[in-house]
């Protein structure tokens, strides 16, 4: 498959249109064709007006109140994986507009995707890769496995296949929970993800102008403490089904696992997902 015989989608909404105009110069200096999917502006549209939210489960799972630009991008990736489900093809990569797209990019993106021909879905961007487990390498050099403990964080740049869209659009039409912790929830939607040991992109410096919210704005999301039992009790839940994903699930050696657990304490790391907190 020719790199570009991928479409690529990126999500950008009106009001960021520095953004756009980034994106766009990336474009034209690799030569990499974007397809833009206006983004839905959490900011915009009032908690009254939204659609498809289980506002109740999400305060159960999330011990919080749901961001306006978290229900922005959850609707806007929906949006972008329609579009792509619309198009007919067999594999896209979805991007967000504030990612650094360099020129080896599209050849390391085909390249993974041929090296885990499983795969519905593959993440390029994460924020943590704790209990990372190998699966495989591909031609371009790139580590590709799951991780023991996450979330991992991020959906800045995704390949996605078509059944694999097919089944996320399906399970998560109704959110009640952030979208990157949503759809790395591989184990509960079907799919088989995977990520990359290292991130394919970087970032440009209009990141630091968020869309959704800094530490202060989470915090004040969070429900009173006795209130955020129940989500303690799903991300419990939800770390013993992401280890039976990973080790029982996954295709690779025994030493991998090992690796995995090399110089960390199991119960000490479990603590860490029990008590995440976004």
């Amino acid at each position: 498959m020719s790199p570009q015989h991928l479409a690529i989608y990126l999500i950008n909404i009106d009001r960021a249109a520095d953004r756009l105009a980034e994106m766009r110069r990336q474009s034209a200096e690799f030569s990499i064709e974007l397809n833009r999917v206006e983004g839905v502006d959490g900011q915009v549209h009032p908690s009254e007006d939204w659609i498809d939210v289980d506002v109740r489960l999400f305060l159960k799972r999330n011990g919080r109140h749901i961001l306006p630009g978290e229900y922005g991008c959850y609707r806007s990736h929906l949006l972008a994986l329609e579009r792509f489900l619309a198009g007919g093809r067999d594999a896209a990569i979805v991007v967000e507009d504030d990612i650094l797209l360099d020129d080896t990019f599209l050849a390391r993106a085909v390249s993974a995707m041929n090296a885990a021909p499983d795969a519905d879905v593959i993440k390029f961007v994460n924020h943590r890769w704790k209990g990372f487990r190998t699966f495989t390498t591909t031609a371009e050099g790139d580590i590709l496995g799951r991780c023991i403990f996450g979330p991992q964080g991020s959906t800045a740049g995704y390949l996605v296949t078509l059944s694999g869209a097919a089944k996320i659009v399906s399970k998560l039409r109704i959110m009640s929970l952030p979208w990157d912790v949503a759809i790395e929830r591989g184990w509960d939607n079907g799919t088989s993800l995977y990520s990359t040991r290292s991130n394919l992109v970087g970032f440009t410096r209009l990141r630091k102008k968020t869309m959704i919210g800094n530490r202060e704005t989470y915090f004040s999301a969070k429900l009173p403490t006795w209130r955020r039992i129940p989500a303690h009790c799903f991300r419990t839940m939800d770390f013993f089904r992401r280890l039976h994903y990973v080790l029982v699930q996954s295709r690779t050696s025994r030493c991998n696992i090992i690796d995995a657990f090399k110089g960390r304490r199991l119960v000490e790391r479990f603590m860490i997902a029990l008590t995440w907190h976004r």
